[in-house]
């Protein structure tokens, strides 16, 4: 890994926990997050270019490392983009769930409301063939998604 690529890491992972630990996107100045963001052609060029379990991103909860590897369509970047988008929004709502969020029961963490009761908002799921702190999946819950087949928003009625 060469100096540039760790610098721009450390800057993504600092940026993310400015991000995640003040609860609002618009935390860091545009540089740094314009700086910082992951891209989809950049992550697309070097998961083209490295194996499935090549680490694109990392995030931090307190002293636990979690990761974001190039995957596959079902399981990391590259299913996260097919299924669910990728772009720098969704790379800070991964890192404040993963920072500050509540353990969710599916192995990862989720960020909820501030209403009570609180309803979930975005959901990550851990535990990859290539390592337990891998990313899965994330994605967005919805109320339409709450129906069968178990994918939607939980709510948390301890008000």
């Amino acid at each position: 890994m060469t100096e540039r690529h760790r610098a721009k890491r450390l800057v993504h992972v600092l940026t993310g926990v400015l991000l995640a630990g003040s609860g609002t996107v618009a935390a860091a100045s545009p540089e740094v997050s314009a700086s910082a963001s992951a891209s989809a052609p950049s992550i697309d060029a070097i998961c083209r270019s490295h194996g499935q379990t090549y680490t694109v991103r990392e995030y931090f909860r307190g002293p636990a490392r979690y990761t974001l590897r190039c995957g596959t369509k079902t399981w990391g970047w590259k299913h996260i983009k097919l299924r669910h988008g990728w772009n720098a929004t969704m790379d800070k709502k991964i890192g404040a769930a993963i920072y500050s969020g509540r353990a969710n029961g599916r192995g990862g963490f989720s960020t909820y409301t501030a209403q009570c009761p609180s309803v979930e908002k975005f959901r990550t799921i851990l535990g990859t063939p290539a390592a337990r702190n891998d990313l899965l999946t994330a994605y967005p819950v919805t109320t339409a998604a709450s129906g069968a087949g178990g994918t939607g928003g939980g709510v948390d009625s301890k008000c």
